[in-house]
């Protein structure tokens, strides 16, 4: 990889379900990553994608009178469509049924065979279908039994699978995640593997019998058995860059600079995806970024208490930039989050509708009042970048966001204390007021247009419109807000909201 690539990944989810607002952080985080590295003029793949096999689909596909491809085709579209409607600018969709990455996925199992770390073996242990992975007898009696993510039973199976050789790597996966070779972000996400791993990774089975998984990925040479999922999906990080017959293309953005992934499947990626890596002598992506889990109110989404909620709710009645800056701001990016509609609708008025909106039209009317739309060429104060850039390279981007903030508090400041209004009524008898005038109107443009620069990653279509009204140095004679005041009157969002513009 050169300088100039850059490579970021977010986990591809099942497609048993429509999108939630978990898929929407790991598009999001890595929207903002990618765009914030192109405008520093880096070359970005950025992929998403669908897992499209496993017991799960095929279970959904028949409760349908479907088969698992007809049901897959129908339902990934639900997720290219989620991507679209948050302005994710990805470069790359795989499907784990795509031929290209079948092929690859069997080529990768040849080969970790072929340097013998593959061995077949009777297993006998505890089961989550709906985590599609096997737990430990310690894990499941912690549990009561019972999968903590799907409140379902665990199921004790004994099968013959096929085994990869994880145990092989444990010490040189250590090494890498407390060097910061593979670095995890955030620290105690890192600590928390750690003490996971403490007694070695254990070997994991990556393939089941044919007649308890019939919808997979082939395994190469056995007609018996189908490769479990998490081999299947895990090699799609390197198989949509071309991985293995597309040489010179994967190795020119491979390894990831950075991989989004949700906390609970760090495991996964800080276990079984290195080990493959390391067995393929592949290098490891440099960070894995996790984040957490969004609350409504303070307790966990969930469909048996009715408290979901998802873009489909928000986007319509608030636009996808309000939904982009809630959820990158309000969310720690490196921990759990929490949403109301309450929150959101204070965000919304009062952060975007009055800090920005009103500041933003403010100006803009300023200088078509006082100046007849001219921006004047006074000097314009730089503000500090070093924070922004700090939080923006450290991928604490609700911090860098904060920043912009503050930046935009402050002008609101700076006009209430010079009052240019004031100045304005001067004129006629100050020659220096004119000047003046010009100074203060042209200081305020110009920190609009740095923040503009600021937001872009999080909020391209708000930083576009602010650069269009005051880059050219002359502000448009049509304006119109960014944020439209809206008011709530109820906290349930499948009620009907009153909604009223203001200036």
């Amino acid at each position: 990889m050169t300088k100039q690539h850059a490579y970021i990944t977010t986990a591809i989810p099942y497609v048993n379900g429509l999108p939630h607002i978990g898929h929407a952080m790991d598009y999001m985080l890595a929207d903002v990553w990618t765009r914030y590295q192109r405008q520093n003029g880096r070359e970005v793949r950025f992929q998403t994608g669908v897992d499209e096999h496993g017991n799960k689909i095929a279970a959904k596909a028949a409760s349908q009178n479907q088969t698992p491809q007809a049901y897959v085709d129908q339902m990934h579209g639900n997720f290219q469509n989620m991507i679209a409607e948050l302005n994710i600018s990805a470069t790359d969709f795989i499907r784990t049924t795509d031929p290209h990455h079948v092929g690859a996925v069997q080529y990768i199992w040849q080969k970790l065979a072929a340097a013998g770390y593959i061995y077949k073996s009777t297993y006998e242990g505890w089961y989550c279908q709906g985590c599609e992975a096997f737990v430990t007898d310690k894990e499941a009696a912690e549990n009561n039994g019972i999968c903590p993510d799907h409140q379902s039973p665990y199921q004790r199976l004994s099968e013959e699978n096929y085994y990869f050789k994880t145990s092989a790597f444990s010490e040189n996966i250590r090494q890498a995640i407390e060097s910061n070779k593979m670095k995890i972000v955030p620290e105690f996400r890192k600590k928390e593997f750690l003490e996971l791993m403490k007694d070695g990774l254990k070997d994991v089975s990556i393939s089941r019998p044919r007649k308890n998984l019939s919808w997979g990925v082939p395994v190469p040479g056995d007609d018996t058995q189908v490769m479990y999922v998490w081999l299947d999906a895990l090699s799609n990080y390197i198989t949509v860059i071309g991985y293995p017959d597309r040489s010179e293309e994967w190795q020119a953005f491979w390894p990831a600079n950075v991989q989004v992934i949700g906390k609970d499947i760090l495991r996964f990626h800080a276990g079984i995806w290195p080990a493959m890596l390391m067995a393929l002598d592949l290098p490891l992506p440099k960070v894995l970024l996790v984040h957490g889990f969004i609350n409504v109110g303070g307790a966990k989404m969930s469909k048996s208490l009715g408290n979901g909620v998802g873009p489909a709710d928000i986007i319509p009645h608030y636009g996808v930039e309000a939904f982009r800056y809630y959820f990158l701001r309000h969310v720690p990016t490196q921990d759990d989050g929490d949403f109301t509609w309450e929150k959101f609708e204070a965000a919304y008025n009062g952060e975007l509708g009055n800090d920005l909106g009103n500041l933003v039209q403010r100006v803009a009317k300023m200088v078509q009042s006082y100046q007849a739309g001219v921006i004047g060429d006074a000097p314009q104060a730089e503000h500090d970048m070093g924070p922004y850039r700090h939080f923006m390279e450290s991928f604490a981007f609700n911090q860098a966001m904060d920043e912009i903030w503050q930046i935009i508090r402050a002008l609101n400041q700076y006009i209430e204390r010079v009052q240019p209004w004031q100045v304005a009524k001067k004129r006629t008898k100050d020659p220096e007021a004119e000047a003046h005038l010009g100074e203060i109107l042209a200081y305020a443009c110009g920190t609009l247009l740095q923040v503009s620069d600021m937001l872009r990653p999080f909020m391209p279509q708000t930083a576009e419109k602010i650069h269009e009204m005051f880059a050219s140095g002359v502000v448009p004679s049509q304006l119109t807000p960014l944020f439209p005041r809206k008011y709530l009157h109820t906290a349930d969002p499948r009620a009907p909201r009153a909604e009223t513009q203001g200036k």
